[in-house]
């Protein structure tokens, strides 16, 4: 469907943590969670290579760590330029994860791809509209006093813009994490929903895997423009087991005032393995009960056991993994951990 005058679309992923369990020389062949991680981040680029976006976002932590190989790198980057060489400009919060700038900058590098290395804005026009994207990368000590001066510092106003935006990777007073509910309220790295500015259409924002949208502060004071979470592409840990994970696509529009409007957005779930926490009494644990729970689970489930109590000798050979790995399907990871022995780990 063609679009009106004066609006633009924008596709808005996050935290896709490339290179999660995904060793460059595994010295066990087992199903890689890694792979999961690759195949949902491109399934987010999908519109944006079908010419339904007329720019990308990404919120931040493309990858899973700073200290990464130029391979992964590489690897990490291509969709991206993928996207960028069908002339769709791309944006880039580097994240906490990345230690607030992406490594190996130069394997990164494509005339497409607009990293926010320091507080900055880049300007585009897109379908005759004049769009300004601000942002900076993560902010690692006291956001929540230094946000308003690194926020200036990127010089996000300009009378001539017809639509803004502001990327960040940061968490946002009100946001909700993990299993447990937790409210993101006060501390030195939660942004205020005060200190949000009221000249941009909307906030796109990282850092925090749950898909949610922030409309008001804790006191209820509506903010100064929506703030919308992605989430992550993938699950990276059983506290997210119960969270949908997806991407975002946006509606924008010249409002005349050089703000923009929100016109509307979508939440575009992407398929994600079960994710299953279980706790279980080490009293008779053998290969044959162990297999019974495990063979009660879906066969592409992730699986955290915790098993409670002391163990025999025999009963911990079983659960090695060379033995743990005859148990179950080879599209099934498990990971147990002993709640008596925190140093004890094995995943499969």
């Amino acid at each position: 469907m063609a679009l009106a005058p004066g609006r633009l679309r924008v596709v808005f992923l996050s935290d896709t943590h490339l290179g999660l369990d995904l060793p460059a020389r595994p010295r066990v062949e087992r199903r890689r969670r890694g792979l999961d991680f690759f195949a949902n981040y491109e399934r987010a680029l999908e519109p944006a290579l079908r010419g339904e976006a007329d720019i990308v976002v990404h919120g931040g932590d493309v990858l899973y760590r700073s200290r990464v190989a130029p391979a992964l790198v590489a690897r990490g980057f291509a969709p991206l330029k993928r996207v960028a060489d069908r002339g769709v400009p791309v944006c880039i919060v580097p994240g906490n994860h990345e230690r607030s700038q992406i490594p190996y900058p130069l394997v990164a590098q494509h005339p497409g791809l607009f990293v926010f290395d320091r507080p900055r804005t880049f300007r585009f026009v897109v379908r005759g509209v004049r769009l300004a994207v601000a942002g900076f990368p993560f902010v690692r000590h006291d956001v929540r006093e230094r946000f308003r001066a690194v926020l200036e510092a990127s010089a996000w106003r300009d009378p001539a813009d017809d639509v803004r935006l502001l990327c960040l990777h940061q968490a946002v007073e009100g946001a909700r994490v993990g299993a447990h509910d937790y409210v993101f309220r006060s501390g030195e790295e939660v942004v205020r929903g005060s200190d949000l500015p009221g000249g941009v259409a909307v906030v796109l924002a990282g850092h925090v895997h749950r898909h949610q949208v922030l409309t008001h502060d804790l006191a209820g004071r509506a903010l100064g423009a929506p703030v919308l979470y992605a989430g992550s592409v993938e699950r990276t840990s059983v506290a997210e087991r119960f969270e949908p994970k997806g991407y975002l696509t946006l509606e924008l529009e010249a409002d005349g005032a050089g703000r923009g409007r929100l016109l509307g957005h979508s939440f575009h779930p992407l398929a994600t393995r079960p994710m299953v926490k279980l706790e279980l009494s080490g009293d008779g644990l053998d290969a044959t009960r162990l297999a019974a729970l495990l063979g009660r689970q879906h066969p592409q489930a992730v699986v955290r056991l915790r098993i409670h109590g002391r163990l025999a000798e025999q009963q911990l050979t079983t659960l090695r993994a060379v033995a743990l790995r005859a148990l179950v399907p080879p599209s099934m990871n498990v990971s147990i951990r002993l709640a008596d022995d925190p140093l004890f780990r094995v995943d499969t």
